[in-house]
């Protein structure tokens, strides 16, 4: 938990309030009820935010190092219960088809070797009239990003695929798409028709 409390003052020094952030992506999505998953655990930040406002979800990434501070992190919370964290391939999902009405994937577009098969596993799951919520970092948050990886003695892989490509795609796979942002956050709300 040190390294995540670590983290987030490097973040608040660069004016990124994460908790602000995720919640401004809750807002955008709208009203949320129904089954809800979350692709790319990671450290939990998100899922977190979300079971800390009541909601029970299903989170899945597929680092076991990611999955386990994000359990330590809902556990310390006393927010377990909430979440059902898995260990899984985005690229191949165990869940069977129109299993979801809301699907987030948060800041995990940037990370992604094969977004594009990611995007068809998560539409498979998701149930016709269903919401896909896709957020990755601005400019500015990409930027910020690269600076506090190089401030730890690392550097920030991002993958050539952005935003800009993922919307087209999921318009030409017949969702509508709603985009809005913040200064560190872009935000695609994508309907499933």
């Amino acid at each position: 938990m040190n390294q995540m409390e670590r983290r987030k003052r490097i973040y608040e020094s660069f004016g990124y309030d994460i908790e602000k952030e995720r919640l401004a992506i809750i807002e955008a999505a709208g009203p949320l009820s129904g089954n809800i998953l979350e692709a790319g655990t990671g450290k939990g930040h998100f899922t977190v935010v979300l079971a800390r406002l009541g909601f029970r979800l299903v989170s899945f990434d597929l680092s076991e190092a990611q999955l386990e501070m994000a359990r330590a992190s809902l556990e310390s919370q006393g927010l377990a219960d909430r979440v059902e964290l898995r260990q899984e391939s985005g690229e191949n999902l165990s869940f069977p088809d129109s299993s979801f009405e809301v699907i987030f994937s948060v800041n995990t577009v940037h990370h992604l070797e094969n977004p594009f098969r990611v995007l068809r596993e998560l539409i498979r799951v998701l149930k016709p009239g269903g919401r896909l919520i896709i957020s990755d970092f601005s400019q500015e948050g990409l930027a910020m990003m690269a600076e506090v990886h190089r401030m730890e003695g690392s550097q920030h892989q991002v993958s050539p695929v952005g935003l800009e490509e993922v919307e087209n795609f999921l318009k030409k796979a017949g969702f509508s798409v709603a985009r809005s942002s913040t200064r560190f956050q872009v935000i695609l709300v994508a309907h499933k028709k």
